[in-house]
């Protein structure tokens, strides 16, 4: 993140206006994480994880599950109100609270290395991309692809705003910005879409607009074994 966006983050949380997170597991995650067809013990990495209650599904399912987070206030509610007692150690420039199957390090995503994360099986993005600012989020899965190594999973769901005039039709297609960000890297498929009509609560007297909830299950592409590095 860049150091308004960090800034503007922590005061979310200071201010509690953290209206994004949800107060249940999502449904979505229940019934789709099971596509990914990971092995027990697997473990997941949840970039910009907040105190998002869809890790403790994840590690009820027999998953060690490790978050990224930027704000300590997140992470500590995360951890207090799940009746949770974390240890706490510094990994690089991170603070890793850990309780059982469970962590979180709490510092900035973009200064995240491989070697601090570990190894990992999968990831579970739910609104990380779709937090993040348009210019953001080449760069957030230009990191993403450093950080998870060569053979990784990802579920991935995101919110688009329905075009003027697109029929669902049309909606059940990977949206562009999705092929652009993540084409190169992976390869996607678009297992889920539903419609919804939904207000915005910075603009009550404004009639409900049509949403696109997908779900996309991707995979790390491999280096091609015929290709040689070039000199």
């Amino acid at each position: 993140m860049t150091t308004g966006v960090n800034a503007g983050w922590r005061q979310c949380w200071r201010d509690r206006h953290a209206d994004f997170h949800q107060e249940s597991v999502n449904r979505l995650l229940a019934r789709f994480w099971s596509d990914l067809d990971l092995a027990p013990g697997s473990r997941v990495f949840v970039p910009l994880c907040g105190k998002s209650l869809d890790m403790l599904w994840l590690a009820r399912q027999g998953h060690d599950v490790i978050g990224v987070e930027l704000s300590p206030i997140a992470v500590r509610s995360f951890f207090r109100e799940n009746g949770l007692k974390p240890v706490r150690r510094q990994v690089g420039k991170f603070v890793l609270w850990q309780s059982g199957k469970l962590g979180i390090l709490c510092g900035d995503y973009f200064s995240l290395t491989a070697a601090d994360l570990g190894q990992v099986d999968a990831v579970y993005d739910r609104a990380a991309l779709t937090a993040l600012a348009e210019d953001s989020r080449s760069r957030y899965v230009a990191h993403l692809r450093t950080v998870v190594p060569g053979a990784c999973m990802v579920l991935l769901l995101t919110v688009e705003d329905a075009e003027a005039g697109e029929t669902l039709h049309h909606s059940r297609a990977a949206a562009s910005e999705i092929t652009a960000l993540y084409s190169e890297a992976f390869d996607f498929d678009l297992i889920h879409v539903e419609s919804n009509y939904e207000s915005d609560s910075q603009f009550p007297d404004q009639p409900p607009q049509r949403s696109e909830h997908k779900v996309y299950r991707l995979r790390t592409k491999l280096p091609n074994p015929g290709m040689q590095p070039a000199e």
